[in-house]
């Protein structure tokens, strides 16, 4: 108990289901990652260490999510930690991704290309597995992804 406190010692920490909700989406957005990229449920505690990076969300039960895009179904445990930065998060833990018959625990996400075409997701043993970016957004983000798209081989032509 120790450890937790000392990890989370000066954080930010928000309560309540609207509150972690927009907080949420705040820091998914300053990361550079799709705001439908870590669709929790039911939100009751979010915190955020700045010096170190460490985060964590806490939600009322475990929920999984079937992502369409990728044919993906994810697990997320009742509280979702790691450590942010710019296009990473990393050292995750309480995330699994159904691959075959198993579940895989998910430690790190990540954005490569600058351009931010596509998302890595690794497990802990480094493996790791791409996907479109446009999988993760919401319909407002793909909406606006694609008028980029198009204001810019409008202006390259």
């Amino acid at each position: 108990m120790a450890s937790v406190a000392k990890e989370r010692a000066g954080a930010e920490i928000v309560y309540g289901s609207e509150e972690c909700y927009r907080h949420s989406i705040e820091l998914l957005e300053e990361l550079g990652f799709p705001k439908g990229v870590l669709p929790l449920q039911d939100l009751v505690e979010c915190g955020r260490v700045r010096e170190t990076g460490f985060v964590w969300m806490k939600q009322k039960a475990p929920y999984e999510h079937f992502f369409e895009g990728t044919s993906t179904r994810v697990s997320y445990a009742p509280e979702v930690t790691g450590y942010v930065e710019k296009f990473r998060m990393k050292k995750m833990i309480g995330i699994k991704s159904k691959q075959m018959l198993l579940w895989v625990p998910v430690t790190e996400m990540c954005i490569e290309d600058p351009k931010g075409k596509k998302i890595l997701f690794k497990t802990p043993m480094g493996i790791g597995k791409s996907f479109p970016i446009m999988a993760f957004m919401t319909p407002e983000e793909k909406e606006k992804h694609l008028l980029l798209q198009e204001k810019e081989i409008q202006e390259n032509n």
